[in-house]
């Protein structure tokens, strides 16, 4: 394993997720400040953030805050403002995207490259490096192999998403929710078009697929490749889903916790989840699971059948009566309250258990349930309960030395991190009649830790202690100790300060189109300081798409229909070129395929023509 300690960073969408989170084990968390998120939808007040930096500081664990829309000229005092405060409220960093803020004055907080720059090739990543960013998230299709090459190239710490749902279109360029319905996905405001049905229609107007949610993936699982992240150079391993719900995060964060403790690696914060669940990724929301391309191009990626969560296969209807239906044996128990999901013409519907009684179950409603019709539970009712009603907690193990002295007594306490503080209160020591009684009372007493964030792990007492203490006494040295302790962490907590660098390097490209995303003159000043001659205003300042490619992925659908050339696959199974992907309002959006790069092309053909489908 590297030698530098790894990160679990996890997603909250507001204060008690971000707790949850903490306390799962989480050694960082990123969230939205009020305004200007890439999740318009999350945003958190500022006195929330605070309360958030301050608990997870205790664990000397980081809280990350969302700056990263692309922003109006009109909304960079007020962004800049709105940084100011968050680094006033505790925040340890904030995540950007648009490059304006650079040519501003920014308040001294370490600046992450957000994966919606598209940061995908070693040229830029150092280019980012350079201009003064500590962090670069990188772009979700990364190789492991790519990775490895962006780490020999450059020294900047880089983080890497390992869970959660995926944007099939490279990070930042896409513009198809812009083109459709004027929602930027830049803005914080996507409308998903990628996850509604398309019918995929070839050149002679040939339907070769009807209905189907032709953009819609499978959502990430790295988990058996945390190793190989780590190895190629990746510090940060962070889980999607700051729309999640809490217990959503509490299952994923204790999940890739233990993961990652497997490896054997350094903890990036302090302090070791107790947790009363055990976690499984399965039970909560997926769309069923992929790794991408991280171990490159491996299977079929897509999700076409929904982009709702199937959930794990029960087993098939083996009979129905007019209430209830039976499952065939071997079928995986159900329990009342639990969400049932199956396909009724073509469509996933579901419903809920009122009452299992063995393989017979008594669903709220019969509508689609018939004999051979495949059950999945998509909603394990005691897992969510137990998750909801969770009290997990996060311990920083202390080890404790009590001692007479002349005036009285000293307690010692020093943390897992090597933190310590003493202290000292002046007392009557008077002789004990039950000397080993009252050892114990000493024992027992100091050992109460009980809702703070310290557990005790062991406490040194002399082995002939023969001194009566009240338990008073005992309780307010414990008092005085945590409270000192507490506050000797905070002081001593690792923090990373802001560094803006005025480096003139010249960027990767010289000329930008509206995908390198300049909405602003700020944004428009740095990117000519950095040499680039020509550059296009980003589709939010009002461009015509029409004609234009609004989505570049490396999912391929000519790959997920088996008709990949570059594997052998008869392309002419694909139809007659070019082919379309058409939606419910008949807007065309025609494909192209560059082969050897191995990307899909998405092109915007306008709004339907009046009375077309």
């Amino acid at each position: 394993m590297p030698p530098t300690s790894l990160e679990l960073l996890a997603p909250a969408k507001d204060l008690a997720t971000g707790l949850a989170a903490v306390n799962c084990g989480a050694d960082a968390v990123y969230i939205g400040a009020p305004r200007f998120g890439a999740r318009e939808a999350a945003g958190n007040a500022l006195a929330d953030i605070a309360s958030l930096a301050a608990y997870a500081h205790r664990y000397w664990a980081k809280v990350y805050v969302t700056l990263n829309t692309l922003l109006r000229d009109d909304e960079l005092d007020a962004a800049v403002r709105l940084a100011h405060q968050v680094h006033d409220a505790g925040a340890d960093a904030l995540i950007i995207q648009d490059m304006g803020l650079l040519e501003c004055d920014l308040p001294p907080l370490p600046l992450f490259a957000s994966t919606q720059m598209h940061n995908h090739t070693p040229e830029r990543v150092k280019f980012l490096e350079g201009v003064g960013f500590q962090r670069v998230i990188l772009a979700r299709e990364l190789s492991v192999a790519q990775i490895r090459t962006i780490r020999a190239t450059t020294s900047v710490p880089l983080e890497a998403f390992v869970h959660g749902a995926l944007c099939v279109c490279y990070s930042g360029q896409c513009a198809l929710s812009q083109a459709i319905g004027g929602r930027s996905a830049n803005r914080g405001q996507c409308a998903q078009p990628c996850r509604r049905p398309y019918s995929l229609v070839d050149a002679a107007g040939n339907t070769l697929i009807k209905d189907r949610h032709l953009l819609s993936i499978h959502d990430l699982n790295l988990t058996d490749q945390l190793g190989e992240l780590a190895a190629a150079g990746v510090t940060s391993f962070k889980i999607e889903g700051r729309l999640k719900d809490r217990a959503y995060v509490m299952n994923v964060v204790a999940h890739y916790r233990q993961a990652l403790d497997a490896l054997g690696a350094r903890k990036a914060s302090s302090g070791r989840p107790v947790l009363d669940f055990t976690a499984d990724p399965a039970k909560t929301f997926n769309r069923g699971f992929t790794s991408y391309f991280a171990t490159g191009r491996r299977r079929a990626l897509g999700s076409p059948d929904t982009p709702k969560m199937v959930g794990e296969r029960i087993g098939r209807i083996r009979s129905v009566t007019r209430a209830s239906f039976t499952l065939e044996q071997g079928s995986a128990r159900l329990n009342a309250g639990d969400g049932i999901s199956f396909f009724a013409g073509g469509e996933l519907t579901g419903t809920l258990v009122n009452r299992a009684e063995g393989d017979v179950i008594h669903p709220a409603r019969m509508d689609g349930l018939v004999e051979g019709v495949s059950i999945h539970r998509n909603r394990d009712h005691a897992f969510i309960t137990r998750l909801n009603r969770s009290r997990a907690a996060r311990k920083i193990d202390v080890d404790l030395a009590l001692a007479t002295t002349p005036a009285g007594l000293r307690l010692e306490a020093r943390d897992e991190d090597g933190v310590a503080i003493v202290r000292e209160v002046p007392c009557d020591l008077a002789a004990a009649e039950k000397p080993a009684q009252a050892r114990a009372t000493v024992l027992k007493q100091l050992a109460k830790l009980g809702e703070t964030e310290f557990a005790c792990r062991r406490i040194e007492v002399a082995d002939d202690w023969r001194f009566f203490l009240p338990v008073a006494v005992l309780n307010d040295l414990r008092r005085q100790a945590v409270a000192a302790l507490r506050e000797r962490r905070l002081g001593e907590r690792p923090r990373a300060v802001g560094r803006m660098i005025v480096d003139a390097s010249p960027y990767p490209d010289s000329e930008l189109t509206f995908l390198g995303n300049v909405l602003n003159r700020k944004a428009e000043q740095f990117y000519r300081r950095h040499g680039v001659t020509a550059i296009e205003p980003a589709a939010e300042a009002g461009l015509d798409l029409r004609g234009r490619v609004v989505m570049t992925t490396h999912y391929c659908l000519k790959y997920q229909q088996g008709a990949c050339p570059r594997e052998g696959q008869d392309p002419a199974a694909f139809g007659a070129s070019p082919v379309f992907l058409v939606d419910e309002d008949g807007r065309r959006l025609r494909l192209e395929f560059d082969c050897a790069a191995c990307v899909m092309k998405v092109i915007d053909e306008g709004p339907a023509e009046s009375g077309t489908r």
